[in-house]
């Protein structure tokens, strides 16, 4: 046990009961603040003069510090028993993310810095998916620009070594009528799609139905990102309305692959939709749809609620590694 790991732990322990994401964000902030401390033991009067750390979370790194297993995280595990253990370790199994964005778009880092978290945090393979070129408020990519993006992409993988790969994609705006935001040419370059709704999400069921059978029946469409587009923190907005079990069943059968977004002010879908996608036999790309890069940590908070469901990691393709991934994908 390190301070880090003690921490991302009790993140994924107070996930899985169901607190509140600021609460759950704060024990990964305080384990970025301890990712530089060098090993051996620290005093809580140490640990919470750092930026982000708290008494509780300066407490659990003391205690970790020493290679123990903190009173705070020892409690939670007991009161949580062995099926939160497994949700752990599919957590521990994640391989990559399928959706990322960087300053390209509207992301706060390059993607130089967004692929070196991943590879820091573990991952054999990130996508970096920024936006497509109707989204303008996110200055979303014309061809042209995801032209050069794939350039800037090659430069990282040949300058990154073994062991991680930056994968091309795109978060490709789904169209009134289904169809998608970028050159279908160019889309057929990429190596992951991510289809999502941003205009018009408060749409009668019907269009906004067609409208997503069309896209996840796209064969260039990998991924369908945070399917409702409900915001659940600050004001909020409503979940969009569709026929779920006609898109679900569609994704099952073309191999698309249901997102279950990891942000705290999304949490797409909610539960009783994600346990329908289940019971239709979907595929889940568990992604952090992150912006910075402290936020690739939010992956967990999604395992933690396919665990919760019974969903294995085959069914989960951010599990899977970069060859079945590229292969996989689709049907």
């Amino acid at each position: 046990m390190n301070p880090d790991e003690a921490l991302r732990r009790i993140a994924f322990l107070l996930e899985w009961r169901g607190a509140s994401p600021y609460r759950v964000r704060a024990f990964h902030t305080a384990a970025d603040a301890v990712r530089d401390l060098p090993p051996g033991p620290v005093d809580a009067s140490q640990a919470g003069r750092l930026r982000g750390v708290g008494p509780v979370t300066a407490e659990v790194i003391a205690q970790a510090s020493t290679g123990g297993v903190p009173g705070y995280l020892a409690r939670l595990q007991a009161e949580a028993g062995p099926d939160a253990g497994a949700g752990w370790d599919l957590a521990a199994a994640s391989t990559g993310d399928c959706h990322l964005h960087s300053d390209w778009s509207d992301g706060g880092s390059p993607l130089e810095d967004m692929a070196g978290a991943a590879r820091a945090l573990g991952h054999r393979w990130a996508v970096l998916t920024d936006h497509s070129p109707r989204l303008t408020i996110a200055h979303g990519l014309s061809a042209e620009r995801l032209e050069a993006q794939l350039e800037a992409v090659a430069r990282v993988n040949s300058q990154g070594g073994p062991g991680f790969r930056l994968l091309t994609g795109i978060e490709c705006d789904i169209l009134e009528d289904g169809s998608l935001d970028q050159d279908e040419d160019l889309l057929g370059r990429l190596d992951i799609v991510v289809a999502s709704v941003h205009s018009k999400l408060r749409s009668e069921p019907e269009p906004m139905t067609a409208r997503m059978l069309t896209a996840v029946r796209n064969p260039h469409v990998d991924v369908l990102g945070h399917c409702t587009g409900r915001i659940i923190t600050g004001r909020g907005r409503p979940q969009s309305r569709f026929d779920a079990e006609a898109v679900f069943a569609a994704c099952a059968q073309a191999g698309t692959a249901v997102e279950i977004n990891c942000r705290p002010e999304r949490r797409d879908p909610p539960d009783d939709l994600l346990v329908l996608a289940a019971a239709a036999g979907c595929r889940f790309a568990v992604d952090t749809d992150a912006h910075a890069p402290e936020q690739l940590h939010w992956q967990s908070t999604g395992y933690a609620r396919a665990a919760r469901i019974g969903i294995g990691a085959d069914r989960l393709i951010t599990t899977w590694p970069l060859g079945r991934l590229l292969t996989g994908c689709g049907v």
